[in-house]
């Protein structure tokens, strides 16, 4: 019996021992689980933004595991987990970028960054909040006014020594600004204040952030591009370039139970894209499409049923507009199940944001955006990209491939200039039309079948059909039908098909037609223009940016907002 009690404590020795290193090799992984669940709280408060923005723990897991095995092996243990850690952030930046509109791409990046920072320690709440609200309830430095500085506005002034009591490495700010005013101006009046250095050391004393702090106070309009900067510095410059838009890696990952969702957004049409696809994919007489409505309910449940069984795709267009039928489209869709369905069979949704909306078809199915992306030169990039433009036949089948080419071009920085404008309110566009990829499309068509049937090219018929019935077919307004037209004069004209000096598309000749060359040549050319545009660009003034701008700061910080400040994320449960 004593022998017995005697291995009976051996294992238990053992056995103590074990757990204390599978313990401590459990709390050695535990700073990648922190670390995932402030992501997981990143995408779930994104849903504040808006109802559409709605994603699954499981998805979320399932993504996880997939960046666990994708990731870079390492013997090292925190070398793992690092990697596992960048491999699963940037996957997770790329599939919800997927599903997010332009203007909270960079939001989503900059909130990543923010709350990663916040778990680390090296940001202060406090600091977050102060660049949200401009330190609404701190209390003020007590200096006054410089006199004379009428640069300085008294609410930038206010910012500036409430900043001073935000974090100490800014508590001398309202000091010296007070003292030099003239080195401040000089920040002022920068066309990119940004990229300038603060004077007075400021600018080696300050952490990224506090100096974005400072900008948020003298500069606010230029706090979109400071935080572009600030998430390619702190996180790498391929969070700042969201991924095209992919049919096909959207259906990669979708099964015949998980619906796909275009969020449609005003101009954005996918039909067409999807229609191309499914072509591609050998569905082309295998979709069945139905425009939601009134009545439409019915009949959109019999088409799914019928392509159940046969393995075909279903299209329901414009779901926002049967709001009453959203639950029955829920319970078709929580029925679909791989063991009662073809594995064939995709059904295909699209829906502008409707809190209507069915949210478990939302977390359970694949999100996709398609709208022109922010800026002359990803919008350029896009339009290469779409079909016709994309496809080799059609690029380089031209009878006159120079003229072709050129004037190609010519038209996509149109469409570029066209849909960007609207950004500007009303000096970009009395009434904000939904010019959309379908404008482009046809004008493309029609520009290489007037080319190919005609000896010259005929630059007064290309202008009446682009002007007149393509994208003027949308202009209502005499004052922007003047505008379209004065912008089709300049670019299609005799002069950008003279190869003997490039022609050029603005003033400062910053966008010009590149020489003739093959389709890759036009990307790497385009690869070289400025991510922002200046306002020349679109034919403005310089200080039309100043609006844009300050619209854009506020929109994005009020949305920020929206997710709980940013700061947010640790404990509780979630789902």
């Amino acid at each position: 019996a004593k022998a017995v009690s005697n291995e009976i404590q051996d294992k238990e020795v053992a056995a103590e021992a074990t757990q204390r290193e599978i313990d401590a090799a459990r709390k050695g992984y535990a700073p990648c689980g922190t670390y995932n669940a402030v992501l997981f709280f990143c995408i779930r408060d994104m849903a504040g933004v808006d109802p559409m923005y709605q994603y699954s723990l499981g998805w979320f897991i399932a993504l996880f595991v997939r960046s666990i095995q994708g990731s870079e092996k390492a013997d090292d243990l925190a070398q793992r987990l690092g990697n596992i850690n960048d491999h699963f952030t940037y996957a997770l930046y790329q599939n919800i970028c997927r599903s997010l509109f332009e203007k909270d791409k960079l939001l989503f990046a900059f909130l990543l960054c923010v709350r990663v920072m916040v778990g680390k320690g090296s940001l202060q709440p406090a600091q977050q909040q102060f660049l949200l609200t401009g330190g609404v309830g701190v209390p003020e430095a007590d200096v006054p006014h410089p006199q004379g500085q009428e640069w300085l506005s008294a609410k930038a002034w206010g910012e500036v020594c409430r900043a001073a009591n935000v974090t100490p490495a800014l508590g001398a700010l309202p000091y010296h600004v007070a003292a030099h005013p003239g080195e401040w101006q000089a920040i002022f009046d920068s066309a990119a204040p940004e990229s300038e250095h603060l004077p007075g050391g400021f600018h080696a004393s300050l952490t990224p952030f506090e100096r974005l702090m400072v900008l948020r106070c003298l500069r606010p309009d230029k706090v979109v591009p400071a935080i572009q900067a600030f998430v390619a510095a702190s996180f790498g410059q391929r969070f700042t370039e969201p991924p095209p838009f992919d049919l096909g890696g959207s259906y990669k990952e979708s099964s015949c139970a998980s619906p796909l969702l275009f969020v449609l957004s005003t101009g954005s049409d996918p039909t067409a894209a999807l229609l191309a696809f499914a072509e591609s994919m050998g569905y082309g007489s295998k979709i069945a499409a139905i425009s939601m409505g009134q009545g439409q309910g019915p009949k959109a449940a019999a088409l799914i049923a019928a392509a159940r069984k046969a393995g075909s795709w279903v299209l329901l267009q414009n779901c926002h507009l049967a709001p009453s039928w959203m639950p029955a489209l829920e319970k078709i869709c929580e029925s679909v199940k791989p063991d009662n369905t073809d594995a064939d069979f995709r059904l295909w949704i699209t829906s502008m944001p409707s809190a209507a909306f069915p949210v478990s078809i939302l977390q359970g199915g694949v999100k996709m955006t398609n709208e022109p992306p922010a800026g002359l030169r990803a919008n350029l990039r896009r339009s290469y990209a779409l079909d016709p433009i994309s496809s080799p036949e059609f690029f380089e089948g031209c009878s006159k491939p120079g003229a072709f080419k050129a004037l190609l071009f010519g038209l996509c920085f149109l469409h570029a200039f066209v849909q960007e404008r609207r950004k500007f309110g009303p000096i970009g566009w009395n009434i904000p039309y939904g010019f959309d990829d379908g404008d482009l499309r046809i004008s493309a068509r029609q520009l290489r079948m007037y080319i190919d049937d005609n000896a010259d090219v005929p630059f007064d018929a290309l202008k009446y059909a682009i002007g007149e019935c393509n994208y003027g077919g949308r202009v209502t307004d005499d004052k922007d039908r003047r505008l379209l037209n004065t912008l089709l004069s300049r670019v299609y004209r005799p002069e950008i098909l003279d190869v003997a000096q490039p022609f050029k598309l603005s003033e400062s000749g910053t966008y010009v037609v590149p020489p003739e060359g093959d389709h890759g040549s036009y990307l790497a050319a385009l690869d070289a223009l400025p991510a922002f545009p200046q306002p020349e660009a679109f034919g403005l003034h310089d200080n039309a940016d100043i609006t844009k701008d300050l619209q854009q700061t506020a929109s994005m910080l009020d949305a920020l907002a929206l997710t709980g400040g940013g700061g947010g994320g640790g404990g509780g449960g979630g789902g």
